[in-house]
């Protein structure tokens, strides 16, 4: 694979401070001197090749709604069908296995507090397994960013 300077330059401006605007890829363009289009099919391109997994903001849950990480002790049988339901409930936006006990886990959002329950407390019952659920006591930023030395690579 190789990466042009535009794709090098699209990758050190935009691991932090996407901009935040109506036309994010517009804006993006503009800084970059090429089209919309352009940003839009190179950034496809990019996750395509596994050069990055995810585009898109990072934000402080708390201050957008309620949050929490659940898990549930799937039958091994039944982890499957278990997944599936745990998907389609409104809210929950990571679903993954883990080799515990308690072998799926996931994330559910909510506007707030008292809707988070009651989804939880909805999934619970449909699900008929006892759910784990385990409120974020403390939040750490992690910047996931590097600087990137394009030099020193092949």
């Amino acid at each position: 694979m190789i990466l042009d300077a535009t794709d090098r330059q699209l990758i050190n401006l935009y691991q932090r401070e996407l901009p935040v605007c109506e036309r994010p890829y517009e804006e993006m363009s503009r800084q970059l001197g090429i089209g919309e289009e352009d940003v839009i099919e190179r950034l496809q391109s990019l996750q395509e090749q596994q050069v990055l997994s995810r585009v898109g903001p990072v934000f402080e849950h708390s201050k957008a709604g309620a949050s929490l990480l659940a898990a549930v002790a799937a039958p091994d049988d039944q982890i499957d069908l278990v997944a599936a339901q745990i998907n389609c409930a409104p809210g929950v936006n990571h679903n993954y296995a883990r080799e515990h006990t308690y072998n799926l886990w996931f994330v559910m959002t909510a506007a707030d507090e008292d809707t988070l329950q009651e989804r939880l407390d909805e999934l619970e019952h449909q699900l008929a397994l006892p759910m784990l659920r385990l409120p974020m006591i403390e939040g750490y930023h992690i910047d996931l960013s590097f600087d990137i030395d394009w030099e020193a690579l092949p």
